[in-house]
């Protein structure tokens, strides 16, 4: 009788706090490993044997937090969960302290924090892997969720027009610096103002000249959707930026996802959104909840991609 062997561990940096860390030929088995996982589950169930892993949050969480707890318990490890909703990291006791003080208890750190220094700080005081599950810049493992949605959507991305509408906040960050990995023509609508950052556009466009990939920056929503494959959206006014929501409302309202926009993207084009959503704001219900739209199919692979991550950080 002969066994099959599981896929090796995909060599990565310690931590995964960017998104920035892998090349792209680590990206793309990172997705074959997803793929794996969610075949043949039954194959990883002792993955995480033995492992324990903090899980610690400043911000409210339904599909992260779930996802990391179910994810890590069906591969055999176990979760402690700090809530710092309530006082956040840094407050009570230093950032490096706590670090210190968790690697000592743990084998790892799932962390979603308000910013992403506070990731940077942990990371650098801890010799246990860190992980980032969301920050003020980046979301690593949402865009991977969202890549590999779409590979299964539509095969190997490489040319895929994915344009994106809105604010360029952590999600449009992440999917710069994956859409650099894997080839696809990533177009950026945003106002004038709510860009986002030059340095990790930068970035991407850096690796998009290996890869063959395009970030492309506009301003009009409609350029960026015309003959676009995908049409990805998200909140206008992202946890930390309450104040400013009434103001963004208003600079905002001609980015709204609607039948109007989304008729300009070619037929079978689908509609990506993380959530939460705010139903007749970002996007509206019929597109939200119609035909084209793989936000529940993202949500399910954010726990496969995860798998895929714990897999390759603490086999």
């Amino acid at each position: 009788m002969t066994t099959t062997a599981l896929p090796a561990p995909i060599m990565l940096t310690t931590d995964l706090l960017t998104g920035a860390e892998w090349n792209p030929a680590q990206t793309r088995e990172l997705l074959e490993l997803t793929a794996d996982i969610k075949a043949k589950p039954a194959r990883y169930v002792s993955i995480l044997r033995d492992k324990s892993l903090a899980l610690i949050f400043e911000k409210p969480s339904l599909r992260t937090r779930v996802t990391f707890e179910v994810g890590i318990k069906s591969m055999g490890g176990s979760v402690v969960f700090l809530d710092h909703t309530q006082a956040r990291l840094g407050e009570r006791e230093s950032i490096a302290d706590v670090a210190r003080n968790l690697e000592r208890w743990v084998h790892g750190i799932v962390a979603r924090v308000y910013e992403q220094r506070v990731l940077e700080e942990m990371a650098a005081n801890a010799a246990i892997p860190v992980v980032n599950a969301l920050s003020d810049k980046f979301h690593p493992c949402q865009a991977l969720a969202d890549f590999f949605t779409l590979e299964e959507k539509f095969g190997n991305l490489r040319g895929f027009k994915l344009a994106y509408v809105g604010d360029g906040n952590n999600v449009c960050h992440s999917l710069i610096f994956l859409a650099a990995r894997l080839g696809v023509h990533l177009r950026i609508a945003t106002p004038a103002n709510y860009a986002p950052l030059a340095e990790v556009v930068s970035e991407g466009k850096r690796v998009a000249r290996e890869t063959k990939a395009k970030i492309e920056l506009l301003n009009d929503p409609s350029e960026a959707v015309t003959g676009a494959q995908g049409v990805y959206t998200d909140s206008w006014t992202s946890m930390g930026f309450e104040a400013e929501e009434n103001v963004r409302k208003s600079v905002f309202a001609p980015y709204q996802v609607n039948a109007e926009l989304m008729a300009l993207a070619v037929p079978g084009a689908v509609f990506l959104h993380c959530l939460p959503a705010h139903r007749g704001v970002e996007v509206t219900n019929e597109i939200l909840d119609g035909p084209q739209s793989v936000v529940l199919d993202q949500s399910e692979n954010r726990m496969y991609v995860q798998k895929a991550i714990l897999h390759t950080l603490f086999s």
